[in-house]
């Protein structure tokens, strides 16, 4: 198997094409990378900016390149001898438009006697042999907003087939629609009723039986052209948490590539592990990006930090917004569990559907696949005794067939539903609701970290490496993604605060009168932002805030908007630049953290260069990037710019200063390392540091390529400096590819490897 030594992300759409991924090429090979790694390519949704959403998986997006696009693509990358990884969606198909996903489209039309009917998952006795869509506004006279043209149901811009013989002349457009094999209705109703699988809440993704023989041939027949033909190296999987069965569809996939190297996109709690019998490398890198992040936080700042948010425990909390979110949104999916009941369990249908949902949120991680992870069910159980004794006799019928017990060779619907259903009540649950409720310190709110770690000591991420090294080598490091709640940077910066503890609680108390808003976590949650990303647009932290702000959901909602307090948010969100006392005080922050920010974003990003792994540069981030959630994390990149940095940059090291100038070396000098000479990381040893200011060191040894960073850099200023803290360098010759200066093995004093940068990249010159 081909495996990449590096990869760096793009995000292809309709204004950056396969063709522009091409004309790249030369930069991302002068950059260092190794592989070009491509976000979805299939024809999807027009005008989508990310690609999830595809209607027709047979072809390369026109828009997007098409396959004269790949085939450019991947004859610029292989020329330059660079491999391409792209990103596929087995799970779900977008729906948003009918017409333009002719399987959809068929079953709209023909109903279950559609071929496509199998496809896609659909209860159909569920709703009386109709398929439900939420798409009506919420008047009680929608329906009669319907109208027929070119022989289509037309309701305002969208349209819908109508079956053959079910339209006569003279028939309304209410009368037509009540014959058709699909039922129009309120969108309020999808959270309750819907009888199709989405994509965690998203009405316009369907998820697709891709367990389905014919169907995962015919949606992986353009995948398969892409091997034989020689096109592309390796995958990405994303979400194989909604797959009936992802060690089945990974086997298949498998044998399809010829064993190519693949990766998924799984979020892994804090000790988890993939299920051995799954062909893959490992991960996209989440858990990767949680143990990096918190080698940068001050553990001391725990206590105060935690009292100042005034938050409940976490546990506490996430159980609560994912018992919502099964009561809530994802409820409809509860409900089909329910049906999925045996006539004679002898539960009520009320009760089972309580039951279900506690089990949901008392779920200790995105989900189970057994056999595998059985044992978080029976913790889920544990915890739903503890938290509700009352249902302990429904409890005692559920669980046994939530286990699969008594079915036989394999697992029947009832377990394989309920392990899907969990991975959305989590995402959905903690990502999308908690992390923004939990505002102690949000750079630790991270997609696959857990916020109520606070901070990792240098000698268990020493252990996590070495764990990572024997385990998974060729699994994916990241920093930052499309999907990421704020950028490595942003986080970076962030993350001073917990150096400063009290003086940020002191700050954010006096911004909470001067800018009142009535919800203190959000507000807090907003001020880190801004402190984060100053100096940022004013519309782009306004848009920031009002997600924010209804993804939390506790003083607004995006089902329910409260005007008042959105006008108070806005109010808070202009003080920052408009009120001068506000103003000052944000400046005041910012202007003590800013440098300390740059080295953590330097430290943390060699260390993620440098480790076990494949390490990933999300698009422009080689520069510093303070960015936010999606969609502020997806615009555009300006790569002249990166050029002009790459030119100026050849000679001598530049100063930790807001070009950027310094991020770039570190990346494109670990990454060509990595690429020329991967034989210096086969290993991994820790280095040892003594002095005054040793916990301020972090640093090991790949064999041969040594990397070292600084942490926690305001605690070491404030304590005198490095104050002749040495660090312990295996015997030999060392150039760091950073500064250029030299070094011997043995005890070398810290001050002198952070003479230039914060940060040393040092080569074993008889290794080089």
């Amino acid at each position: 198997m081909r495996a990449p030594r590096s990869t760096y992300r793009l995000q292809l759409h309709e204004g950056f094409s396969l063709h522009d991924a091409a004309a790249l090429v030369p930069y991302l090979k002068d950059l260092g990378a190794d592989w070009v790694y491509l976000s979805p390519l299939l024809t999807a949704e027009r005008g989508s900016t990310h690609g999830y959403d595809v209607t027709d998986p047979s072809a390369v997006d026109p828009a997007r390149g098409g396959p004269e696009g790949l085939q450019a693509l991947s004859d610029a990358a292989h020329q330059a001898g660079m491999g391409v990884l792209v990103d596929i969606v087995p799970n779900h198909m977008g729906v948003a438009t009918p017409s333009a996903n002719r399987w959809w489209w068929s079953v709209l039309q023909e109903g279950r006697s559609s071929r496509y009917a199998e496809a896609f998952d659909i209860d159909w006795d569920a709703g009386a042999g109709r398929l439900r869509l939420p798409v009506l506004g919420e008047n009680s006279d929608a329906l009669d907003e319907l109208r027929i043209e070119d022989g289509a149901l037309h309701y305002y811009e969208q349209t819908f087939p109508i079956a053959e013989g079910t339209y006569s002349p003279g028939d309304t457009a209410r009368e037509v629609h009540d014959r058709q094999h699909y039922e129009l209705v309120s969108w309020r109703r999808a959270d309750n009723e819907l009888n199709y699988r989405r994509f965690f809440g998203v009405n316009t993704l369907a998820g697709v039986r891709v367990e389905v023989p014919w169907v995962f041939e015919e949606t992986h027949a353009e995948v398969g052209r892409w091997f034989r033909e020689g096109l592309v190296d390796g995958l990405r999987i994303d979400h194989p948490d909604g797959l009936a069965d992802p060690a089945g569809y990974l086997g298949q996939l498998s044998e399809l590539t010829g064993g190519a190297y693949v990766l998924v996109e799984k979020i892994l709690e804090p000790g988890e592990k993939l299920p051995e019998r799954w062909p893959v490398a490992g991960t996209t890198g989440y858990d990767a990006l949680a143990e990096v992040d918190r080698l940068f936080v001050d553990p001391q700042a725990a206590g105060l930090l935690t009292d100042a948010s005034d938050a409940e425990p976490y546990r506490h909390m996430i159980h609560d917004t994912k018992r919502a979110v099964a009561d809530g949104l994802l409820h409809s999916e509860v409900q089909r569990l329910v049906r999925l009941l045996p006539e004679d369990s002898g539960l009520d249908a009320a009760v089972a559907a309580d039951a279900i949902a506690e089990l949901l949120a008392c779920f200790p991680v995105y989900r189970s696949y057994l056999p595998d992870g059985a044992e978080y069910l029976e913790e889920a159980v544990l915890n739903a005794r503890v938290r509700r004794p009352d249902l302990e006799p429904a409890l005692d019928v559920l669980v046994p067939l939530l286990r699969g017990e008594g079915t036989g060779s394999g697992l029947d619907e009832l377990p394989v539903r309920f392990q899907q259903t969990s991975g959305m009540v989590m995402a959905k649950g903690v990502e999308d609701t908690a992390f923004y409720r939990y505002s102690r310190l949000t750079s630790l709110n991270e997609v696959g970290a857990d916020p109520s770690l606070f901070a990792l000591e240098p000698h268990d991420l020493h252990l996590a490496m070495l764990v990572r090294q024997q385990e998974a080598p060729l699994a994916m490091t990241t920093l930052s993604t499309h999907d990421t709640k704020r950028s490595e940077d942003t986080r970076a910066r962030i993350s001073v605060l917990s150096e400063i503890p009290r003086e940020w609680t002191e700050a954010v108390a006096t911004l909470g009168e001067l800018l009142p808003l009535g919800d203190r976590p959000l507000a807090d949650l907003v001020w880190q932002a801004l402190a984060g990303t100053w100096p940022l647009e004013r519309e782009r932290a306004h848009a920031y805030a009002e997600k924010a702000a209804r993804e939390a959901g506790q003083s607004t909602t995006w089902t329910a908007p409260d005007e008042a307090f959105e006008k108070q948010l806005h109010a808070l969100v202009d003080g920052a630049w408009d009120h001068p006392e506000a103003n000052a005080v944000l400046s005041s922050v910012v202007e003590q953290i800013t440098a300390a920010g740059w080295s953590n974003a330097l430290g943390a990003k060699l260390v993620q260069l440098t480790m076990p792994g494949v390490p990933d540069v999300y698009q422009g981030t080689e520069l510093w990037d303070h960015s936010l959630v999606d969609p502020d994390n997806r615009r555009p990149v300006d790569y002249p710019l990166r050029t002009a940095v790459a030119e100026a940059g050849q000679g001598q090291p530049g100063p930790v200063d807001d070009s950027g100038a310094a991020k770039f070396r570190v990346t494109r000098e670990a990454l060509r390392l990595r690429r020329e000479q991967p034989e210096l990381f086969s290993g991994y040893s820790a280095l040892g540091s003594e002095g005054p200011a040793a916990e301020h060191v972090f640093g090991f040894d790949r064999g041969g390529a040594l990397s070292l960073v600084t942490r926690l850099p305001l605690g070491l200023a404030s304590a005198g400096g490095w104050r002749g803290t040495t660090v312990q360098l295996p015997q030999g010759n060392y150039t760091d590819r950073l500064s250029g200066k030299s070094h011997k093995g043995g005890s070398v004093e810290a001050e002198e490897l952070f003479e230039h940068y914060p940060v040393a990249l040092l080569v074993r010159q008889e290794a080089s």
